[in-house]
């Protein structure tokens, strides 16, 4: 039998084997069969994965988060304890409505003890600031905060505050520029890396 080139602790339950090396899952995580795992993860304490979940390299999740079928995790994102995702628009006992999508996007930051409505995705490099509740998609390099969560500002890829000149561009400290779109619509704002 091959070695196995991630990690399980001991007391946790893993019914699957597709998870990538150099991944870790700690103590009283439940990871249930069909779900897929990449490189270099850290799912920590008491922490569940349901069937067929997808969950991208490099992925932290932290202590305490049910993650359900439904959700996909792309890569380096990270998911701050006690966060919440949801999985039925109208829930009631005995009566699910189906599997409702949600998508994480590469990057993002989730904080802790937020609620992610299902049926949303969060973009590339957003951050949801701890407790927050997101009831609706979150663009790309948006920082939301609140309940329900808004728009507060533009954040770079590494999390810090954008500040756009008279042209809509703006530069992080590592030199990556970033240009803000602006819509008619003014629910339709979002930046784009350049």
């Amino acid at each position: 039998m091959p070695e196995k080139k991630y990690y399980v602790h001991p007391n946790a339950i893993v019914e699957t084997e597709n998870i990538g090396k150099d991944t870790r899952i700690w103590a009283f995580t439940h990871v249930m069969k069909d779900v897929s795992i990449g490189e270099d993860c850290n799912i920590c304490d008491h922490s569940f994965v349901e069937s067929s979940v997808t969950i991208g390299s490099r992925v932290v999740i932290k202590n305490g988060i049910a993650i359900w079928e439904g959700v996909t995790i792309e890569d380096d994102v990270f998911l701050g304890p006690y966060c919440v995702f949801t999985n039925d628009m109208y829930p009631r006992s005995k009566a699910h409505q189906g599997v409702i999508k949600t998508l994480v996007k590469k990057g993002a930051s989730v904080g802790a003890n937020s609620t992610i409505i299902c049926g949303i995705s969060l973009g590339k490099y957003c951050m949801i600031g701890a407790g927050a509740v997101v009831t609706k998609s979150v663009p790309d390099f948006a920082l939301v905060t609140g309940n329900p969560a808004r728009i507060k500002y533009w954040i770079s890829k590494s999390g810090e505050k954008l500040i756009f000149d008279a042209e809509n561009t703006a530069k992080d400290k590592a030199g990556n520029s970033y240009k803000l779109n602006i819509f008619d619509d003014k629910s339709k704002n979002f930046v784009e890396l350049l």
